[in-house]
């Protein structure tokens, strides 16, 4: 190969790096974030602290949020059979437009023991969003339902959100800096401009363009010099 053509491949080259790195979709933050929540049940008034996960993942339109405890936040003075207790708990959505996203999941597996913390099994639920831009998800109030009784658990201590995305609503709703889940489709054929964040993607779109052009531009001056030449 050619001095002149070997020139030619790299820069070819150089312009799809560059578009590929300019194409990196924005990562979300997530923090394992501890709640204090005032529980009232039904035998007085309760406290603990149980630190929370929240995780999203896409899901069509949507987001799938799955809410994980890691320490129980209450407890029964009698045994709890399996499958005695229902948990349910609302997500807190901030940022970019502020919802509730009600999540909730199964009973308790196994019995739990009299006076012994009750194990929160992961609640989900989807959130699909009416706004593009970035959002936050933080614990909200919880609810157990166990054996006729109903205990609610509201955070107490103004908890900071477990998980901050950018999110993109169907159609690329407005509203703020958009953006894309890690992992979302962007093989539309259009690319939303909804904010920032998209008008980066935009134009790192322009400037692939322009490089791509450039390396086109080397290949055809090359030709042209060759048929001077000739």
């Amino acid at each position: 190969m050619s001095d002149r053509k070997r020139s030619t491949a790299l820069a070819l080259a150089s312009a799809l790096a560059g578009s590929a790195v300019l194409f990196t979709a924005p990562a979300a933050h997530a923090a394992v974030v501890d709640v204090a929540y005032d529980c009232k049940t039904p035998i007085g008034d309760k406290s603990a602290v149980s630190p929370i996960d929240i995780k999203s993942v896409k899901e069509g339109d949507g987001y799938k949020l799955t809410m994980s405890f890691q320490k129980g936040v209450s407890s029964s003075p009698i045994e709890l059979g399996t499958g005695a207790m229902s948990p349910s708990a609302v997500i807190v959505v901030g940022g970019a437009e502020k919802v509730s996203v009600p999540v909730s999941g199964p009973s308790n597996p196994e019995a739990v023991p009299p006076d012994t913390p009750i194990k929160i099994t992961d609640l989900s639920g989807t959130y699909t969003p009416k706004k593009s831009g970035k959002v936050t998800f933080t614990a909200g109030v919880l609810t157990i339902k166990a054996m006729g009784t109903t205990t609610t658990c509201t955070p107490g201590n103004n908890p900071g959100p477990s998980l901050e995305l950018d999110v993109t609503a169907p159609g690329g709703g407005g509203g703020g800096g958009g953006g894309t889940q890690p992992g979302a489709d962007t093989t539309g054929d259009t690319l939303p401009q909804t904010g920032p964040t998209d008008s980066a993607l935009a134009l790192g779109t322009l400037g692939g363009t322009v490089l791509l052009a450039g390396a086109a531009g080397v290949l055809w001056l090359t030709r042209r010099g060759q048929r001077a030449r000739s």
